[in-house]
């Protein structure tokens, strides 16, 4: 019986935080069912004609963290070679991570498991795809024009504003009507109205109840949300951005959100996500690279990682 091979297109694998670092954990338990285990970036994957094509990193990895990973060797492989393909690149979300989708579908069209889905995450991004799921997120604007943004923060007084392509907190931004800066923020974030921009009303809760993170494989929701309180004197529910962390079992209220976006994600091949609830609401929804993994196996003591493994296994033989 041949080994199991998979590849993580991820950033560098020795600038992660190893102590909880979710792509580490999926390696951990590829490891540990026997796959061997390559890494690569954007730079390491390209086209040659219609095969898609990567010169990976073979390595050891080991739940230490002084010492995640060894490198083997680097070998040049043909992607649909593989039995599985993580993309875990973090955002921006531009066009070289656009580009880099149309090389792994190709893997996926000769015979390779991509998780997620290319074409889902080219469909799904983690700010615009909100407006498919219009019950579950707050009074949300995404748009260009610096005059809807003024007209929005009228309606609703306090608003958070993001660029549509960041991750972690990144060029997050609260700001209120009474606030003298909030077109500033706005001309900042939008390029003076060159790029769309989400704002979303303001949800005091962040502040009591945290920014919950919920884990959903194959569209089914951990039964766990990891809350993340925002750091005094800052209003990111990142834990980027140095947020706290709670674990607490899903509200009525979340897993209605959970079981209203489930069967799209499942549609769109998206087998690992992370949605943001604030409040009553969701307000991201994550599909590039979803973190939370060891916080919650460590809290709650549910294989998290080897769940997804389960999920991505039982397609090998319907690919």
């Amino acid at each position: 019986m041949s080994v199991k091979k998979l590849a993580v297109i991820m950033d560098p694998l020795q600038n992660i935080s190893p102590h909880k670092d979710s792509s580490l954990a999926m390696m951990l338990e590829a490891k540990a069912r026997g796959f061997e285990i390559f890494c690569g970036d954007l730079d390491d994957i390209w086209l040659d004609k219609n095969v898609a094509r990567g010169r990976l990193k073979k390595v050891q990895v080991f739940d230490d963290p002084d010492h995640w990973f060894d490198f083997v060797e680097t070998v040049e492989i043909d992607l649909g070679d593989l039995d599985v393909i993580l993309m875990r690149k973090d955002p921006p979300f531009d066009i070289q991570y656009v580009v880099s989708t149309y090389v792994l579908e190709q893997a996926q069209q000769q015979g390779c498991v991509v998780v997620n889905s290319p074409q889902g995450l080219r469909d799904a991004n983690e700010k615009a795809f909100l407006a498919w799921f219009p019950d579950c997120v707050p009074a949300t604007l995404i748009a260009r024009s610096l005059d809807q943004m003024r007209q929005f923060i009228s309606a609703h007084k306090k608003v958070v504003v993001k660029p549509l392509d960041m991750m972690g907190g990144r060029s997050v931004f609260s700001t209120s009507i009474d606030d003298g800066n909030h077109n500033v923020i706005f001309e900042t974030v939008s390029d003076y109205g060159r790029r769309y921009t989400m704002l979303q009303q303001y949800i005091p809760e962040i502040s009591i109840t945290g920014d919950r993170r919920i884990l959903l494989i194959d569209g089914q929701p951990i039964p766990f949300a990891l809350a993340r309180i925002p750091a005094e004197g800052d209003h990111r529910g990142n834990m980027d951005a140095g947020a706290g962390v709670e674990v607490h079992p899903l509200t009525s209220r979340e897993q209605e959100i959970c079981d209203q976006i489930g069967p799209l994600l499942r549609k769109k091949g998206l087998l690992f996500a992370g949605i943001d609830i604030i409040g009553d609401y969701m307000t991201e929804l994550n599909v590039t690279s979803p973190t939370g993994i060891k916080e919650l196996q460590r809290e709650t003591g549910l294989p998290i990682a080897g769940r997804l493994f389960d999920a991505i296994e039982s397609r090998f033989d319907s690919n």
